[in-house]
């Protein structure tokens, strides 16, 4: 007589970064956004090189870059709600066409030497004023493909990921460019990327269910986007600040031992290359633990490894602390990506990726500013201990102690992945989009329930 055979379910297979991939749509549409993305990685050395070629100074390149960043940066929540607003095929295909015009006329302008600073200002102000918001987008988009919240946090970092990979290879790809044509060839080169990675993106199946959120939706999702964004928000801006000063702390560091400087970007590149792998790691676990709480971990963990490598006392001993540090990067940002799409209201998810965005990059030219005033008139081990201070107080502020009262949960039916690191629930009936926001306003939900420009 043979054994009866077990009446309990077999157990889902964990979700994999290979199951993302196999999500319908989900490689094109991911290849073609990464295409359009790469320009981002390529276009500030080769705007930097060409203007500084041009004009024969390196002040009015420092300039244009800042213009350039700026208008890229903090009109980034502009354009995505834009995207929000009037649907991603209406509002993205204008926008990458206006910014590889303007990128096309800055590259005419900067072609020979002799361009006139006023108008290379002008042009690249205006183009940083118009770049798509690709990254927030596609976050978006992997929100819509990914029904399953494991699954979701593994696409998230398989994008941070890739995306950390785009910002390394762009210069390298602008370094073999230029080492045979003009360094405004380089502005062509992202301009043509973008508009044709844009192109592809949005033809993409996936895009014609993309319609524009309802006013009232759009109405509703504001304030309460406002008040469930405050902790990614504030994470994303001091892992900016940080990262920022640790660029130039490398590079100081390196010339007060003599080192030559030629071997920083190797430092900087264990800083990459730590924030790939701890990306992929963070992807692959099945957290049982908050999104917010997780957050906090990250950005609270990256602080003392950054106050540390001050300590360092050599460049390859500094590299290492580096690559440690890195493995913080990656699943503090996607995390905060994460807590931000579950946070924000439906028809608003493209302006919730975006602020954190922004915020990255606004912390970023932030940290660069303070640091760079701050090395010589302090100990640079000290300079490495306020880098890193400046996460941990991010983390302070994005704990989950911070919360507000009377906020009522209402969950709605619908299955929930046992692999929601997102929540720590298993099995139970997902929440939706406005979850946790009470009858009286929008507010976060408490945690114990729920919880790089253009990029």
């Amino acid at each position: 007589m043979s054994a009866p055979t077990s009446s309990r379910p077999a157990l889902p297979a964990r979700p994999s970064y290979a199951a993302v991939l196999r999500v319908p749509h989900a490689r094109r549409t991911f290849a073609a956004a990464l295409t359009a993305r790469l320009s981002y990685g390529t276009v500030s050395l080769s705007v930097m090189l060409a203007v500084t070629r041009a004009t024969g100074s390196y002040a009015v390149s420092g300039a244009v870059m800042s213009l350039f960043g700026a208008t890229s940066v903090f009109l980034m929540p502009l354009r995505a709600s834009l995207v929000d607003r009037y649907g991603r095929r209406r509002a993205l295909l204008p926008m990458a066409v206006l910014y590889g015009a303007l990128l096309c006329a800055l590259a005419v302008l900067t072609w020979g030497p002799g361009a006139p600073a006023a108008a290379v200002a002008a042009a690249a102000a205006l183009a940083g004023a118009c770049a798509p918001p690709l990254g927030p987008t596609m976050r978006a988009v992997w929100s819509e493909l990914v029904a399953d919240r494991g699954l979701l946090l593994r696409a998230y970092s398989l994008d941070g990921v890739a995306e950390e990979l785009l910002f390394v290879s762009g210069p390298v790809l602008v370094g073999v460019l230029v080492g045979f044509a003009p360094p405004a060839s380089g502005i062509l080169l992202s301009a043509l990327l973008v508009v044709a990675g844009t192109c592809a993106f949005v033809t993409s199946p996936v895009m014609t269910g993309s319609r524009p959120a309802p006013r009232r939706e759009r109405s509703r999702g504001r304030l309460a986007g406002l008040r469930g964004l405050l902790p990614p928000v504030a994470v994303a801006a001091g892992v900016g600040l940080a990262l920022s000063g640790v660029d130039l702390l490398v590079m100081a560091f390196a010339a007060g031992r003599s080192y030559d400087t030629a071997v920083v970007p190797w430092v900087l590149g264990a800083l990459s290359a730590g924030s790939a792998v701890g990306g992929l790691v963070n992807g692959a676990i099945d957290w049982r633990t908050p999104a917010r709480v997780r957050l906090t971990w990250f950005a609270a963990g990256l602080g003392p490894v950054i106050a540390a490598a001050g300590l360092a006392p050599g460049l390859w001993t500094l590299a290492a602390v580096m690559a440690c540090a890195g493995a913080f990067i990656a699943p503090a940002l996607t995390t905060a990506y994460l807590l931000a799409d579950e946070t924000a209201a439906e028809g608003s998810r493209t302006r919730a990726g975006a602020w954190v965005n922004a915020a990255v990059n606004a912390g970023g030219s932030g940290g660069a500013l303070v640091t760079g005033l701050l090395i010589g008139a302090l100990p640079l081990g000290v300079c490495f201990l306020l880098a890193g201070g400046t996460s941990v107080a991010a983390a302070l502020v994005a704990g989950p102690w911070r919360r507000r009262q009377g906020c009522s949960v209402r969950p709605a039916p619908g299955p929930r992945s046992r692999a929601d690191g997102a929540t720590g629930l298993r099995d139970v009936p997902a929440a939706p989009a406005d979850a946790g926001r009470s009858a009286s306003g929008p507010c976060p939900v408490p945690s114990g329930s729920r919880g790089r420009a253009g990029r």
